[in-house]
């Protein structure tokens, strides 16, 4: 017998025998009366103290769901999939007479997880997008953002007549701005199969026909990622991004490549602070030539009247 009432809290006896002895069974979700037997309410939530977990270890182990949901897959992270050891869910080995319809089971699994044309090309394209992310070292967020701007890509059926490579690469670019993860074209397209050019114009049109809002990258977005790389302090680092904020209070960044005036505030302030990086090594982390580092820091020294010692 279950007897069903509006709030759980509210019961603190048995309405059958006034019994104060109740018990929650947290397995059925269920509160019973222990002298008597009857269920008082069969539907509350669990709320048990072994949710809690003070480590990644016990968080597996107490977990009540699966993985969470992900557009980086092209079925979201939703369907099954039978893993490649030889065992049952009890961790015993299976029989040697039943492999070969597992191995059966195994490949029919994999051919029916993609069952039509778009997720053939989605299960691609998703691959070759975090092949390239991987490539660049970018967060789960910038090839989350990605993964969600292909997809409406091919809702609009922005594909056709375009190589899915080119595509992914122009997603990727355009998640790294909107995510403030700056990289270059230059930076994508060492990454892909395809060449700066179709990248540039694949982004210019998805961003038209998708109607992104994507603000222009500011130099002071690479300054973090090139000191790490040229390995130079914290100093050098506070001390390019007031250079920057002068330069940008001057109007001297616009018109003007990011990285380029990014690199030449690095390179003045590398010498200021005695941790002097050459013009070589400054041009090859950013990805400019030697000759636009020399412009800009010329430009930067003499109208913000900054001395140096070359």
């Amino acid at each position: 017998m279950v007897r069903r009432t509006q709030n759980v809290e509210e019961i603190t006896s048995c309405p059958e025998c006034n019994s104060k002895h109740l018990a929650r069974d947290y397995e059925r979700g269920e509160l019973i009366c222990e002298d008597c037997g009857l269920v008082l309410d069969s539907t509350f939530i669990d709320q048990g103290p072994e949710w809690r977990a003070f480590d990644p270890e016990q968080g597996e182990k107490r977990a009540r769901t699966g993985a969470p949901m992900t557009y980086t897959k092209h079925d979201k992270g939703l369907s099954t999939q039978i893993g490649w050891k030889n065992r049952d869910s009890y961790g015993k080995s299976i029989p040697t007479k039943n492999r070969a319809q597992l191995y059966r089971l195994r490949k029919w699994q994999r051919r029916i997880r993609v069952s039509n044309a778009t997720e053939r090309n989605l299960a691609f394209a998703l691959s070759e997008l975090d092949r390239m992310a991987s490539g660049m070292n970018l967060p789960r967020t910038v090839r989350e953002t990605a993964a969600m701007i292909y997809r409406r890509a091919v809702n609009k059926n922005l594909i056709r007549g375009r190589s899915i490579e080119g595509v992914v690469a122009a997603s990727l670019y355009a998640a790294c701005r909107q995510s403030n993860v700056p990289r270059t074209l230059d930076e994508v397209a060492n990454t892909s199969r395809v060449g700066r050019k179709e990248i540039g114009r694949t982004y210019r049109f998805m961003t038209r026909e998708l109607n992104l809002r994507l603000l222009p990258t500011s130099p002071q977005d690479y300054v973090s990622r090139f000191c790490s790389e040229l390995k130079l302090s914290g100093a050098v680092h506070a001390q390019s991004i007031e250079i920057l904020k002068r330069a940008e209070k001057e109007e001297l960044t616009s018109g003007r490549g990011p990285t380029g005036v990014a690199a030449a505030a690095i390179y003045v302030s590398s010498i200021k602070c005695n941790q002097r990086r050459t013009q070589r090594e400054v041009a090859d982390v950013a990805g400019v030539t030697e000759v636009t580092i020399r412009n800009r820091y010329k430009e930067l020294t003499d109208k913000l009247g900054i001395d140096i010692e070359i």
